[in-house]
């Protein structure tokens, strides 16, 4: 009986698909079905679909059980998180086909999405092929949980350079059935403005469009010392808010302590404010009540809002 190192073009399938064959693959580079089925049995083969085999019988890897959700659907390609993100040994492989095919026979843990325009919305020349990342993105960020995660899926794929805000709004364009489609459009016009991420997002529109503060100049350069920094929010004055996602030390809770007594120091004269998470989206108001003495303690003109019922900002209102 022939070995697969015998056929150069299954020995090359093999090769480009991490050890992965469909049987029309395999059949199509000259194995017979009964050499499929003794390799098979002598477990130099192991069948993980109905007609997908990878060339060892020991757990798959990640890439492994990427081939696997593909070929078993074939015409298939990753989708979702699973375009976007490196194969992993565990949970679920996501997989787009086209909207008119009849769900696929597939191993529990390959999930199926049908997908209007597969053809052209897929790079089938990637290994796998995978739905484009514009596209992907789009997608898992209209099924988040929640807006906030939402614009975290959108903004870490353009801080990852994997794409910006104006090609995936031009990508939005493919998909007017899309759900929060209006509300995507709006959170990248932000983003192209150069709002690049969750914390940002929140800042822009529940600290300063909600209460009305001034509109500042976002992701300005700064060259100092033959070092290039950019400023995350600049008001007149040179007010400047750095919104700050990391976690430097300690816990969360410390850090926006921390960051907490940063603010309202910088609110009796300070230059600078850092913002965290908790100070965005934990106690907003009293963010926005504490940013507006700043930036007039640095001679900005604010003539803010309350954005409800409760909101300390009232009290500022005729404040100077």
């Amino acid at each position: 009986m022939r070995s697969p190192s015998d056929l150069p073009e299954l020995r090359e399938v093999l090769a480009r698909q991490d050890g992965v064959v469909s049987r029309r693959q395999a059949l199509k580079a000259g194995l017979a079905s009964h050499e499929i089925e003794g390799l098979v049995r002598r477990e130099r083969w192991a069948r993980h679909a109905k007609a997908v085999y990878v060339a060892h019988s020991g757990p798959l890897t990640g890439p492994q059980r990427a081939w696997v959700a593909v070929l078993c659907c074939w015409p298939a390609a990753l989708h979702l998180a699973s375009a976007l993100t490196p194969p992993s040994t565990t949970g679920p492989v996501f997989v787009a086909v086209d909207r008119d095919r009849r769900r696929p026979v597939t191993p529990p843990w390959v999930v199926v999405r049908r997908l209007t325009r597969l053809e052209g919305a897929a790079h089938w020349n990637t290994s796998p092929p995978r739905v484009r990342c514009e596209d992907a993105a789009l997608h898992l960020a209209a099924a988040a949980r929640d807006d906030l995660a939402a614009v975290g899926i959108l903004a870490a794929v353009c801080q990852q350079r994997r794409t910006t805000p104006r090609r995936l709004l031009g990508a939005l364009e493919r998909w007017p059935r899309l759900a929060r489609r209006a509300w995507l459009a709006s959170v990248l016009t932000d983003l192209a403005r150069g709002t690049t991420s969750v914390l940002e997002h929140g800042y822009l529109t529940l600290v300063e469009r909600a209460h009305g503060l001034p509109r500042a100049r976002w992701q300005v350069r700064v060259d100092s010392g033959g070092r290039r920094r950019y400023r995350d929010a600049t008001y007149d004055g040179g007010a400047v808010i750095e919104l700050d996602g990391a976690a430097h030390h300690g816990t969360r809770s410390q850090r926006d302590d921390d960051l907490q007594r940063d603010l309202e120091l910088a609110a009796d004269g300070g230059a600078t404010a850092r913002l965290g998470y908790g100070q965005v989206y934990g106690d907003t108001c009293r963010t926005t009540f504490l940013v507006v003495r700043f930036l007039r303690s640095r001679g900005v003109v604010v003539d803010p809002v309350a954005c409800g019922s409760g909101c300390p900002v009232a009290a500022l209102r005729d404040a100077a």
